[in-house]
């Protein structure tokens, strides 16, 4: 890359990210006063924060790539993508609204996906030990509203403490973009690149302790990025195995259910600001499960622990 085009990235990613610096604090505000907000179940008393700033997400990235189409000409594929985060995003916001059931979300955002079939021209797939494989009309028609289905649910499940579900996906699309740029494959993931400069300027406001949390439009609108631009690159070997830990989580939670052990969200605090947790049936628990850690050491154990997975992502010829 030459330095206009870096200078170009830079500010695609960069704009987003001090839009929600500046804007956070008064959505923060806002929604306070609104009474939009939910208890954080990991804090002694009755701490309440306000949810749905993912919101500000969304917006950050539409207006972020308004103003820079005034100096740079986007290509086409931009805008399709920025359509299907839009649509996983306004189902966010509809959720947090009045809980459409799990069901019915998986049946309608499956079809949000549909506008990039035509577009996902990366139909080629390279498989260990199999080779390249031209998956065709299987792809498009299968894989890509599949996948980005998988992963925007894959993010929204692997959450719970502070800043953990957008600091994963932080990492994941940092990954994601540097596997692109290894690839020579960048201008068709502009809009990817905002969402990403928005995620990080938006999780210095979720981690411990969180000031605000994103809620389901949050990580419906990101999670929906990075399965977007996973398919759109081809990236489905080492994008899988950079979201292992999600599926993980994801597997652990099937076992739950088909075990009908009871249902219980969250755990609590003990006096020594480790965790208590109730089993270790979800990935986030395992460590507080076996160990006195926090909320802070769990998260960030969870951090190391999609990195490790994000370099061998990066680092695969797939």
């Amino acid at each position: 890359m030459n330095f206009w085009q870096i200078l170009e990235l830079s500010l695609i990613f960069f704009l987003p990210f001090f839009i929600i610096v500046i804007t956070t604090p008064y959505l923060i505000r806002k929604l306070t006063t609104r009474g939009l907000v939910v208890r954080d179940y990991y804090k002694k008393g009755n701490k309440l924060v306000p949810t749905g700033g993912g919101i500000a997400i969304l917006l950050a990235v539409l207006f972020s790539i308004s103003i820079n189409e005034i100096f740079y000409n986007f290509d086409a594929t931009n805008y399709v993508m920025l359509n299907v985060i839009l649509l996983f995003g306004l189902f966010g916001i509809l959720d947090d609204m009045i809980d459409i059931g799990r069901p019915a979300k998986l049946v309608l955002m499956y079809y949000c996906s549909y506008p990039l079939m035509q577009y996902a021209t990366h139909t080629q797939m390279a498989f260990p030990l199999l080779g390249q494989m031209d998956l065709g009309i299987f792809y498009s028609q299968l894989i890509v509203p599949t996948f980005v289905l998988v992963a925007s649910n894959l993010v929204n499940m692997h959450s719970g403490f502070n800043g953990l579900s957008s600091g994963l996906a932080v990492i994941v699309l940092i990954s994601l973009i540097i596997k692109s740029a290894m690839t020579g494959s960048i201008d068709n993931i502009i809009a990817i690149i905002a969402v990403a400069g928005a995620t990080l300027g938006f999780l210095f406001f979720e981690r411990y302790p969180a000031r605000i949390f994103w809620g389901n439009v949050g990580s419906l609108t990101v999670g929906a990025s990075l399965g977007v631009m996973i398919v759109m690159q081809g990236f489905i070997v080492s994008g899988f195995i950079m979201l292992i830990p999600h599926t993980i989580n994801f597997l652990m939670y099937v076992y739950w259910r088909i075990k009908k052990y009871p249902q219980v969200k969250f755990g609590r605090t003990r006096n020594d600001g480790t965790l208590e947790v109730p089993n270790n049936l979800t990935l986030k628990w395992v460590l507080p499960y076996y160990f006195r850690v926090t909320e802070k050491q769990s998260t960030y154990a969870m951090y190391s622990l999609t990195a490790i997975f994000c370099v061998i992502g990066i680092l695969i010829p797939y």
